[in-house]
Protein backbone atom coordinates (compact mmCIF):
# COMPACT_ATOMS: atom_id res chain seq x y z
CA UNK A 1 0.00 0.00 0.00
CA UNK A 2 1.37 4.01 -1.01
CA UNK A 3 0.52 7.27 0.65
CA UNK A 4 -1.81 9.52 -1.42
CA UNK A 5 0.83 12.55 -0.84
CA UNK A 6 4.49 12.23 -0.72
CA UNK A 7 6.10 11.83 2.62
CA UNK A 8 9.71 12.08 3.26
CA UNK A 9 12.33 9.36 2.82
CA UNK A 10 13.61 8.06 6.46
CA UNK A 11 17.27 8.87 7.78
CA UNK A 12 18.97 5.72 8.28
CA UNK A 13 22.75 5.89 6.98
CA UNK A 14 26.01 6.48 8.39
CA UNK A 15 29.50 6.77 6.93
CA UNK A 16 29.97 3.22 7.15
CA UNK A 17 27.10 2.42 5.31
CA UNK A 18 27.15 4.98 2.63
CA UNK A 19 30.88 3.62 1.97
CA UNK A 20 30.01 -0.32 1.76
CA UNK A 21 26.75 1.23 -0.38
CA UNK A 22 29.05 2.98 -2.76
CA UNK A 23 31.93 -0.06 -2.92
CA UNK A 24 29.46 -2.26 -3.67
CA UNK A 25 27.84 -0.84 -6.90
CA UNK A 26 31.90 0.64 -7.64
CA UNK A 27 33.89 -2.43 -7.24
CA UNK A 28 33.39 -5.64 -8.55
CA UNK A 29 30.32 -5.90 -10.87
CA UNK A 30 31.88 -3.31 -13.27
CA UNK A 31 35.56 -5.73 -13.10
CA UNK A 32 33.75 -8.74 -12.62
CA UNK A 33 31.45 -7.60 -16.07
CA UNK A 34 34.33 -6.15 -18.33
CA UNK A 35 38.15 -7.34 -17.71
CA UNK A 36 37.69 -9.33 -20.64
CA UNK A 37 36.54 -6.85 -22.96
CA UNK A 38 39.19 -4.12 -21.60
CA UNK A 39 41.92 -6.58 -22.15
CA UNK A 40 40.60 -7.15 -25.85
CA UNK A 41 40.77 -3.38 -26.49
CA UNK A 42 43.83 -2.05 -24.75
CA UNK A 43 46.20 -5.59 -24.44
CA UNK A 44 49.19 -5.14 -22.02
CA UNK A 45 47.83 -1.44 -20.79
CA UNK A 46 44.56 -2.75 -19.28
CA UNK A 47 45.99 -1.57 -16.01
CA UNK A 48 46.67 2.07 -17.49
CA UNK A 49 43.14 2.04 -18.99
CA UNK A 50 42.30 1.96 -15.66
CA UNK A 51 44.17 4.26 -14.15
CA UNK A 52 42.86 6.78 -17.18
CA UNK A 53 39.49 5.88 -15.99
CA UNK A 54 40.13 6.40 -12.36
CA UNK A 55 42.13 9.83 -12.54
CA UNK A 56 38.78 10.91 -14.91
CA UNK A 57 36.23 9.88 -12.44
CA UNK A 58 38.55 10.87 -9.60
CA UNK A 59 38.18 14.35 -10.85
CA UNK A 60 34.53 14.67 -11.45
CA UNK A 61 34.53 12.76 -7.78
CA UNK A 62 36.22 15.68 -6.15
CA UNK A 63 33.35 17.78 -8.10
CA UNK A 64 30.20 16.09 -6.65
CA UNK A 65 32.18 16.27 -2.94
CA UNK A 66 31.97 19.62 -3.18
CA UNK A 67 28.25 20.50 -4.52
CA UNK A 68 27.39 17.59 -2.39
CA UNK A 69 28.59 19.39 0.91
CA UNK A 70 26.58 22.25 -0.03
CA UNK A 71 23.36 20.32 -1.58
CA UNK A 72 22.90 16.87 -0.05
CA UNK A 73 19.72 16.11 -1.45
CA UNK A 74 18.25 12.98 -3.57
CA UNK A 75 18.50 13.83 -7.69
CA UNK A 76 21.91 15.29 -6.60
CA UNK A 77 22.86 15.59 -10.15
CA UNK A 78 19.98 17.04 -11.73
CA UNK A 79 19.47 19.95 -8.68
CA UNK A 80 23.32 20.64 -9.42
CA UNK A 81 22.49 21.07 -13.24
CA UNK A 82 19.23 22.83 -12.47
CA UNK A 83 21.21 25.36 -9.96
CA UNK A 84 24.34 25.94 -12.61
CA UNK A 85 22.68 25.41 -15.89
CA UNK A 86 19.17 25.74 -15.81
CA UNK A 87 15.78 23.07 -15.16
CA UNK A 88 15.67 22.11 -18.78
CA UNK A 89 19.28 20.92 -18.37
CA UNK A 90 18.52 19.49 -15.35
CA UNK A 91 16.06 17.54 -16.38
CA UNK A 92 17.71 16.35 -18.90
CA UNK A 93 20.64 15.80 -16.62
CA UNK A 94 18.41 13.64 -14.07
CA UNK A 95 16.78 11.64 -16.69
CA UNK A 96 20.32 10.89 -17.72
CA UNK A 97 21.38 9.21 -14.69
CA UNK A 98 18.37 7.06 -14.40
CA UNK A 99 19.14 5.85 -17.84
CA UNK A 100 22.79 4.98 -16.48
CA UNK A 101 21.43 3.55 -13.74
CA UNK A 102 19.33 1.06 -15.97
CA UNK A 103 21.46 0.78 -18.55
CA UNK A 104 24.04 -0.66 -16.23
CA UNK A 105 21.89 -3.05 -14.40
CA UNK A 106 21.33 -4.48 -17.48
CA UNK A 107 24.81 -4.93 -18.06
CA UNK A 108 25.40 -6.21 -14.51
CA UNK A 109 22.58 -8.32 -14.94
CA UNK A 110 23.49 -9.81 -18.47
CA UNK A 111 27.10 -10.52 -17.00
CA UNK A 112 25.52 -12.78 -13.73
CA UNK A 113 23.17 -14.66 -16.56
CA UNK A 114 26.12 -15.18 -18.27
CA UNK A 115 28.58 -16.31 -14.94
CA UNK A 116 25.23 -18.35 -13.55
CA UNK A 117 25.04 -19.93 -17.12
CA UNK A 118 28.73 -21.02 -16.29
CA UNK A 119 28.30 -23.01 -13.24
CA UNK A 120 25.09 -24.06 -13.80
CA UNK A 121 23.92 -24.15 -17.08
CA UNK A 122 20.29 -22.30 -16.73
CA UNK A 123 19.19 -19.90 -19.79
CA UNK A 124 20.39 -16.91 -19.49
CA UNK A 125 16.93 -15.18 -20.30
CA UNK A 126 16.21 -17.03 -16.93
CA UNK A 127 18.35 -16.09 -14.74
CA UNK A 128 18.39 -12.09 -15.61
CA UNK A 129 14.25 -12.28 -15.33
CA UNK A 130 14.43 -14.09 -11.78
CA UNK A 131 17.44 -11.35 -10.15
CA UNK A 132 15.47 -8.52 -11.33
CA UNK A 133 11.99 -9.68 -9.88
CA UNK A 134 14.23 -10.70 -6.71
CA UNK A 135 16.33 -7.62 -6.30
CA UNK A 136 12.84 -4.92 -7.35
CA UNK A 137 11.14 -7.05 -3.88
CA UNK A 138 14.75 -6.39 -1.67
CA UNK A 139 15.28 -2.83 -3.10
CA UNK A 140 11.55 -2.62 -1.87
CA UNK A 141 11.50 -3.65 1.31
CA UNK A 142 13.20 -0.47 2.95
CA UNK A 143 16.58 1.59 2.55
CA UNK A 144 18.46 0.16 5.51
CA UNK A 145 17.52 -3.59 5.28
CA UNK A 146 18.41 -3.17 1.09
CA UNK A 147 21.81 -1.63 1.98
CA UNK A 148 22.09 -3.96 4.74
CA UNK A 149 22.46 -6.78 1.51
CA UNK A 150 23.67 -4.56 0.04
CA UNK A 151 27.26 -4.45 2.55
CA UNK A 152 27.26 -8.35 3.29
CA UNK A 153 27.83 -8.95 -0.48
CA UNK A 154 30.13 -5.82 -0.64
CA UNK A 155 32.89 -7.55 1.77
CA UNK A 156 32.32 -10.68 0.02
CA UNK A 157 33.07 -9.05 -3.12
CA UNK A 158 36.13 -7.16 -2.12
CA UNK A 159 37.34 -10.52 -0.42
CA UNK A 160 36.74 -12.30 -3.58
CA UNK A 161 38.72 -9.48 -5.69
CA UNK A 162 41.10 -9.90 -3.10
CA UNK A 163 42.15 -13.62 -3.57
CA UNK A 164 42.42 -13.01 -7.16
CA UNK A 165 45.03 -10.21 -6.35
CA UNK A 166 47.56 -11.53 -4.17
CA UNK A 167 47.11 -15.25 -5.61
CA UNK A 168 47.80 -13.90 -8.97
CA UNK A 169 50.40 -11.18 -8.24
CA UNK A 170 53.20 -13.74 -8.02
CA UNK A 171 51.85 -15.31 -11.27
CA UNK A 172 52.06 -11.74 -12.59
CA UNK A 173 55.85 -11.12 -11.16
CA UNK A 174 56.87 -14.65 -13.34
CA UNK A 175 55.31 -13.57 -16.45
CA UNK A 176 57.17 -12.43 -19.53
CA UNK A 177 54.55 -9.81 -20.41
CA UNK A 178 55.08 -7.87 -17.25
CA UNK A 179 57.74 -5.00 -18.07
CA UNK A 180 54.61 -4.69 -20.80
CA UNK A 181 52.28 -4.11 -18.35
CA UNK A 182 54.17 -1.60 -16.17
CA UNK A 183 55.06 0.61 -18.84
CA UNK A 184 53.86 3.24 -20.69
CA UNK A 185 52.61 3.53 -24.56
CA UNK A 186 55.66 5.18 -26.79
CA UNK A 187 53.36 5.53 -29.66
CA UNK A 188 49.68 7.28 -30.39
CA UNK A 189 48.40 4.69 -32.12
CA UNK A 190 48.91 2.30 -28.86
CA UNK A 191 47.64 5.27 -26.42
CA UNK A 192 44.37 5.43 -28.55
CA UNK A 193 44.06 1.98 -27.44
CA UNK A 194 44.75 2.73 -24.13
CA UNK A 195 41.91 5.63 -23.93
CA UNK A 196 39.29 3.43 -25.56
CA UNK A 197 40.00 0.75 -22.91
CA UNK A 198 39.54 3.59 -20.40
CA UNK A 199 36.17 4.64 -21.65
CA UNK A 200 35.23 1.10 -21.17
CA UNK A 201 36.87 0.89 -17.65
CA UNK A 202 34.87 4.28 -17.39
CA UNK A 203 32.15 1.50 -16.82
CA UNK A 204 33.92 -0.21 -13.65
CA UNK A 205 34.11 3.74 -11.52
CA UNK A 206 30.49 4.45 -12.08
CA UNK A 207 28.79 4.08 -8.73
CA UNK A 208 30.37 6.71 -6.32
CA UNK A 209 28.07 9.03 -7.73
CA UNK A 210 24.94 7.58 -6.58
CA UNK A 211 25.95 8.14 -2.61
CA UNK A 212 24.84 11.88 -3.43
CA UNK A 213 21.30 10.54 -4.15
CA UNK A 214 20.94 8.96 -0.73
CA UNK A 215 22.03 12.53 0.75
CA UNK A 216 17.81 12.28 2.74
CA UNK A 217 18.73 8.85 4.27
CA UNK A 218 22.29 9.99 5.27
CA UNK A 219 22.15 11.66 8.91
CA UNK A 220 24.63 13.84 9.05
CA UNK A 221 25.26 14.16 4.97
CA UNK A 222 26.85 17.64 4.31
CA UNK A 223 29.84 15.42 6.21
CA UNK A 224 29.40 12.32 5.17
CA UNK A 225 28.27 12.55 1.52
CA UNK A 226 31.63 13.73 0.46
CA UNK A 227 33.90 11.59 2.64
CA UNK A 228 32.16 8.56 1.50
CA UNK A 229 32.48 9.70 -2.32
CA UNK A 230 36.29 9.99 -1.80
CA UNK A 231 36.79 7.00 0.01
CA UNK A 232 34.46 4.94 -1.98
CA UNK A 233 37.14 6.40 -5.26
CA UNK A 234 39.77 5.35 -3.72
CA UNK A 235 39.01 1.96 -2.88
CA UNK A 236 37.80 1.17 -6.25
CA UNK A 237 41.39 2.45 -8.11
CA UNK A 238 43.71 0.28 -6.00
CA UNK A 239 41.36 -2.98 -6.10
CA UNK A 240 40.69 -2.49 -9.76
CA UNK A 241 44.27 -1.86 -10.63
CA UNK A 242 45.63 -4.66 -8.81
CA UNK A 243 43.10 -7.25 -10.69
CA UNK A 244 43.54 -5.47 -13.86
CA UNK A 245 47.57 -6.16 -13.44
CA UNK A 246 46.83 -9.94 -13.00
CA UNK A 247 44.87 -10.27 -16.00
CA UNK A 248 46.79 -8.03 -18.51
CA UNK A 249 49.58 -10.55 -17.26
CA UNK A 250 47.99 -13.96 -18.27
CA UNK A 251 49.84 -14.88 -20.89
CA UNK A 252 46.56 -17.29 -22.36
CA UNK A 253 45.22 -13.59 -22.67
CA UNK A 254 42.82 -15.25 -25.56
CA UNK A 255 41.41 -17.01 -23.09
CA UNK A 256 40.44 -14.24 -20.67
CA UNK A 257 38.96 -12.36 -24.10
CA UNK A 258 36.90 -15.10 -25.18
CA UNK A 259 35.56 -16.46 -21.68
CA UNK A 260 32.31 -15.77 -20.49
CA UNK A 261 33.04 -15.58 -17.08
CA UNK A 262 37.05 -14.12 -16.85
CA UNK A 263 37.82 -13.72 -13.71
CA UNK A 264 36.59 -17.07 -12.56
CA UNK A 265 38.95 -18.21 -15.64
CA UNK A 266 41.42 -16.10 -13.86
CA UNK A 267 40.91 -17.57 -10.26
CA UNK A 268 41.40 -21.12 -11.60
CA UNK A 269 44.52 -20.04 -13.62
CA UNK A 270 46.52 -18.61 -10.41
CA UNK A 271 45.58 -20.83 -7.96
CA UNK A 272 44.98 -23.98 -9.52
CA UNK A 273 41.40 -24.68 -7.76
CA UNK A 274 38.33 -24.80 -9.89
CA UNK A 275 36.96 -21.45 -10.94
CA UNK A 276 33.08 -22.43 -9.59
CA UNK A 277 33.52 -20.54 -6.30
CA UNK A 278 35.12 -17.51 -8.08
CA UNK A 279 31.58 -17.80 -10.68
CA UNK A 280 29.66 -17.97 -8.08
CA UNK A 281 30.87 -15.04 -5.83
CA UNK A 282 31.07 -12.97 -9.21
CA UNK A 283 27.37 -13.53 -9.71
CA UNK A 284 26.86 -12.62 -5.75
CA UNK A 285 28.75 -9.34 -6.79
CA UNK A 286 26.44 -8.67 -10.01
CA UNK A 287 23.80 -8.88 -7.83
CA UNK A 288 24.88 -6.05 -5.55
CA UNK A 289 26.02 -3.57 -8.32
CA UNK A 290 22.18 -4.21 -9.81
CA UNK A 291 20.79 -3.54 -6.86
CA UNK A 292 22.45 -0.36 -6.11
CA UNK A 293 21.51 0.86 -8.97
CA UNK A 294 17.93 0.40 -8.62
CA UNK A 295 18.07 1.62 -5.16
CA UNK A 296 19.46 4.91 -6.84
CA UNK A 297 17.47 5.19 -9.89
CA UNK A 298 14.82 5.18 -7.87
CA UNK A 299 15.73 7.98 -5.70
CA UNK A 300 16.72 9.78 -8.73
CA UNK A 301 13.14 9.78 -10.11
CA UNK A 302 11.69 10.73 -6.51
CA UNK A 303 13.68 13.78 -5.80
CA UNK A 304 12.86 14.60 -9.57
CA UNK A 305 9.30 13.99 -8.65
CA UNK A 306 9.63 16.42 -5.48
CA UNK A 307 11.59 19.03 -8.09
CA UNK A 308 8.43 19.22 -10.53
CA UNK A 309 11.24 17.77 -12.80
CA UNK A 310 9.09 13.79 -13.08
CA UNK A 311 5.80 12.41 -12.57
CA UNK A 312 4.51 12.94 -9.33
CA UNK A 313 3.28 9.58 -9.00
CA UNK A 314 7.19 8.55 -8.99
CA UNK A 315 7.12 10.76 -5.36
CA UNK A 316 4.70 8.25 -3.60
CA UNK A 317 5.89 5.75 -1.34
CA UNK A 318 5.06 2.42 0.49
CA UNK A 319 3.26 3.13 3.75
CA UNK A 320 4.94 1.50 5.99
CA UNK A 321 8.25 0.65 4.14
CA UNK A 322 8.94 4.60 2.89
CA UNK A 323 10.59 3.27 -0.38
CA UNK A 324 9.53 4.78 -4.18
CA UNK A 325 7.51 1.59 -5.16
CA UNK A 326 6.83 2.39 -8.30
CA UNK A 327 9.95 4.46 -9.38
CA UNK A 328 11.67 0.91 -8.78
CA UNK A 329 9.78 -1.27 -10.66
CA UNK A 330 9.52 1.23 -13.37
CA UNK A 331 13.33 0.62 -13.28
CA UNK A 332 13.50 -2.84 -12.48
CA UNK A 333 11.04 -3.06 -15.83
CA UNK A 334 13.02 -0.97 -18.12
CA UNK A 335 16.86 -3.00 -17.61
CA UNK A 336 15.15 -6.45 -17.69
CA UNK A 337 14.50 -5.14 -21.12
CA UNK A 338 17.60 -3.71 -22.00
CA UNK A 339 19.54 -6.92 -21.08
CA UNK A 340 16.77 -9.13 -22.94
CA UNK A 341 17.48 -7.35 -26.46
CA UNK A 342 20.90 -5.14 -26.22
CA UNK A 343 24.12 -6.91 -26.08
CA UNK A 344 27.13 -6.50 -22.97
CA UNK A 345 29.42 -4.47 -24.74
CA UNK A 346 27.29 -1.58 -26.47
CA UNK A 347 25.48 -1.29 -23.29
CA UNK A 348 28.64 -0.44 -20.85
CA UNK A 349 29.78 1.62 -23.95
CA UNK A 350 26.37 3.58 -23.97
CA UNK A 351 26.49 4.03 -20.18
CA UNK A 352 30.06 5.30 -19.79
CA UNK A 353 29.09 7.41 -22.57
CA UNK A 354 25.90 9.01 -20.79
CA UNK A 355 27.63 9.26 -17.38
CA UNK A 356 30.56 10.67 -18.75
CA UNK A 357 28.41 13.39 -20.13
CA UNK A 358 26.53 13.65 -17.15
CA UNK A 359 29.65 14.23 -15.36
CA UNK A 360 31.02 17.40 -17.51
CA UNK A 361 27.57 18.91 -16.59
CA UNK A 362 27.89 18.60 -13.24
CA UNK A 363 31.79 19.83 -13.57
CA UNK A 364 30.46 22.92 -15.29
CA UNK A 365 27.63 23.75 -13.03
CA UNK A 366 30.51 23.14 -10.39
CA UNK A 367 31.76 26.31 -12.21
CA UNK A 368 28.68 28.62 -12.92
CA UNK A 369 27.74 28.18 -9.31
CA UNK A 370 30.66 28.88 -7.74
CA UNK A 371 30.94 32.42 -10.02
CA UNK A 372 28.12 33.41 -8.09
CA UNK A 373 28.21 36.37 -5.01
CA UNK A 374 25.79 34.39 -3.22
CA UNK A 375 27.32 30.98 -4.17
CA UNK A 376 28.81 29.21 -0.63
CA UNK A 377 32.24 29.69 -0.32
CA UNK A 378 33.67 26.62 -0.76
CA UNK A 379 32.14 26.24 -4.13
CA UNK A 380 33.69 29.89 -4.88
CA UNK A 381 36.87 28.41 -4.06
CA UNK A 382 36.61 25.10 -5.93
CA UNK A 383 35.44 26.70 -9.48
CA UNK A 384 38.02 26.49 -11.41
CA UNK A 385 38.39 22.56 -10.46
CA UNK A 386 34.62 22.19 -12.23
CA UNK A 387 36.23 23.89 -15.48
CA UNK A 388 39.16 21.50 -15.38
CA UNK A 389 37.05 18.58 -14.35
CA UNK A 390 35.00 19.17 -17.75
CA UNK A 391 37.33 19.80 -19.79
CA UNK A 392 39.20 15.90 -19.40
CA UNK A 393 35.52 14.60 -19.02
CA UNK A 394 34.99 15.81 -22.49
CA UNK A 395 38.40 14.71 -23.90
CA UNK A 396 37.56 11.16 -23.22
CA UNK A 397 34.58 11.19 -25.21
CA UNK A 398 36.06 13.07 -28.17
CA UNK A 399 39.09 10.85 -28.06
CA UNK A 400 36.25 8.01 -28.06
CA UNK A 401 34.71 9.63 -31.02
CA UNK A 402 38.11 9.67 -33.09
CA UNK A 403 37.87 7.47 -35.89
Amino acid sequence: MAHDAPSQLRRALSLPWLVFYGVGVTIGAGIFALIGEIVAIAGSHAPLAFFVAGVVAGLSGFSYAILASAYPRAAGEAIFVKLGLGEIAGRIIGYGVVAVAITSSAVIGLAFARYVASFSGLPEAMSLLAVMAFLSMVAAAGVRESVGFAAVVTVLEVGALLVVAVAGLPMAARSPLLGEVLSLPTDWTVWSAVFAGGFVAFFAFIGFEDIENMAEETHDAQRVVPLAILLTLVIAVVLDGLVAVVAASWPDREALVTSRAPLADLFQHVTGQSGTPMAVMAAVAMINGILVQIIMASRVLYGMAGEGMAPRQLRILHARRQTPVRAILLVCAAAAALGLFVPLLRLAELTSLVMLAVFAAVNVSLFLIGRRGDAPPRLRRWRYWGLFGAAVTIGLIVLEASP
